[in-house]
């Protein structure tokens, strides 16, 4: 991050939350305007619609508050182990089933709490590798205690994550806001699990390695 000092402990919270927020708005706000409709319009398609809605904008909703809790919070004290299976789970919700695809191939298993938040934050960043979507190929190898997680990204106009190089190699790093406060975490959990970030190409293919050390 060049000469800039790393957020204070207060800071990072409140751009974290920043960031939750700022995932979960579009959905609420998507109820609301469902309730409306449903309050106020007479009209039975019009309410079937809207009730349509509010069913997917809250699975939505659930999916990303869900991820949220274990890519960014406590997830158990500290610490803790997390079941990679929910991670599973908790990945193919926040993928969704729109213009991406997760296809997981970790073993099951229990895995120490800053490993598995690093994993699904390296889901989450993959996503931003694919914007006209894509498969999202997840694996490990190594042991649950000293992991190798390796994701590619196959898609058309494939690239690297958003701003995660730059956090990575030290240079250019944005300013860190909502938008660029994943990407600065990731690097961080890294850190913290003790484990060494690298993109890669692979053809057309984008490559999130993270290696054990």
């Amino acid at each position: 991050m060049g000469e800039r000092a790393n957020p204070t402990d207060l800071e990072l919270a409140a751009l974290i939350s920043s960031k939750i927020c700022h995932d979960v708005i579009g959905p609420v706000g998507a109820i609301y305007n469902g309730l409306e409709i449903l309050d106020e319009d007479d009209d039975q398609e019009a309410k079937n619609y809207a009730l349509d809605v509010i069913r997917n904008v809250t699975e939505q909703a659930s999916a990303r508050l869900q991820f949220c809790r274990f890519a960014f919070g406590a997830a158990g004290s500290a610490g803790a182990i997390i079941d990679l299976g929910t991670c599973e789970q908790i990945s193919r919700g926040f993928v969704g089933k729109g213009k991406h695809t997760l296809v997981w191939k970790v073993t099951p298993g229990h895995m120490p709490k800053d490993k598995a938040k690093l994993l699904l934050n390296l889901v989450a960043s993959a996503i931003t590798a694919l914007p006209r979507g894509g498969e999202i190929d997840v694996q490990m190898a190594g042991t649950m205690e000293k992991p190798n997680f390796l994701i590619r990204c196959k898609g058309t106009n494939a690239r690297a994550p958003l701003h995660l190089t730059e956090f990575i190699a030290g240079e250019n790093a944005p300013p860190l806001d909502a938008m660029t406060i994943q990407p600065y975490y990731t690097w961080r959990l890294a850190a913290a699990a003790d484990m060494l970030l690298a993109i890669l190409q692979d053809g057309d293919d984008i490559l999130l390695s993270a290696k054990s050390t």
